[in-house]
């Protein structure tokens, strides 16, 4: 049954008309969500629409197994903190899910990856075990067939030498780095980058913390001769990825949605133009939990799209939070 569901949600004309049927599949099959569906006394056979779906607090994975179904995960994804932090833990039935989600949208946003040279400045995810965002970029470069495809730790002479060369055959690039990576970058080398797609992943370190998302992106775009700033929103209790063109304001692939909570009433919900808590439908999730309610406050667009302005102050910093507005 969940093959079949699986395969519904990436060929379905409008994934998100599932949403109800993968909600009763994970309330049958993931005890954990069972039990908090049910501490909030909702009936699941009265649950008729997306609106109507409980969303589970993403600080649940810090302390529980989210799964659906009983197996042995391929592969357990854990986010970045602190020694003084507990990590979120995913564990992951099955990896071809999660590179279906990941390459199908980006291919939507920017085309075929085999079309790039994959270029990844992540230093701090590749001094950690099971980051979700190197297990993704490290596929992205491999698919990609090119010799100039690869992590760039800290040799931003070697990297700046492979953009020029890349910049004079007009090959299309894409530079994905962590921020604080990217500004180190910046602040070092001028570049005038014509043919490369610069996508910050969030991730400051503390640094810079006076800096706003516009000024940060104002001076990245100037020192390396961009026209914008791409991101990517995503974290490691998901499996699928929201993508910024630039400005900040992301948007989604059909089988992943971005609604707000009030802060104060946790179960009024908006999809349409209003700001609050985040809360992320993502049905590729559908061997954990596809219903998540974030720490990140955003403000939804009229067109779906959505930014992030920030987190809650009562929630714990994520190593890969984005830059507050």
């Amino acid at each position: 049954m969940t093959d079949a569901l699986a395969e519904r949600i990436f060929r379905e004309g409008d994934p998100l008309a599932l949403a109800t049927e993968v909600f009763r599949y994970q309330y049958e099959g993931n005890a954990l969500y069972r039990a908090y569906v049910d501490a909030l006394k909702v009936n699941p056979s009265a649950v008729q629409s997306l609106e109507q779906i409980p969303f589970l607090p993403i600080s649940f994975f810090k302390t529980h197994r989210i799964t659906t179904g009983t197996f042995e995960p391929e592969v357990v994804f854990e986010s970045s903190g602190t020694t003084q932090t507990v990590n979120s833990r995913h564990e992951v039935k099955d990896t071809a899910l999660y590179t279906r989600s990941f390459l199908d949208a980006f291919r939507r946003f920017y085309g075929p990856v085999e079309d790039f040279v994959i270029l990844g400045l992540l230093p701090s995810y590749l001094e950690r075990k099971n980051s979700s965002l190197v297990y993704m970029v490290e596929d992205m470069i491999r698919r990609s067939g090119r010799p100039e495809s690869g992590f760039y730790l800290y040799e931003h002479e070697k990297l700046a030498d492979t953009l020029l060369a890349l910049e004079a055959r007009h090959q299309p690039t894409l530079l994905i780095g962590v921020t604080f990576g990217l500004l180190d970058f910046a602040e070092n080398h001028r570049m005038d980058l014509r043919h490369t797609i610069v996508m910050e992943t969030g991730g400051m370190k503390g640094r810079h913390e006076e800096w706003t998302r516009e000024e940060l992106h104002a001076f990245l775009c100037e020192r390396l001769g961009t026209g914008a700033i791409h991101a990517e929103y995503g974290m490691t209790e998901l499996l699928s990825q929201a993508y910024s063109q630039g400005r900040g304001i992301f948007n989604c692939p059909p089988w992943m949605k971005v609604l707000v909570r009030d802060e104060n009433d946790p179960f009024q919900l908006s999809t349409a133009a209003a700001s609050g808590v985040i809360n992320v439908v993502d049905l590729a999730n559908i061997h954990s939990c596809s219903f998540i309610a974030t720490d990140d406050i955003g403000k939804i667009h009229a067109n779906g799209s959505f930014e992030v302005l920030g987190r809650l102050d009562r929630s714990a910093l994520r190593g890969c939070s984005l830059m507050v507005s």
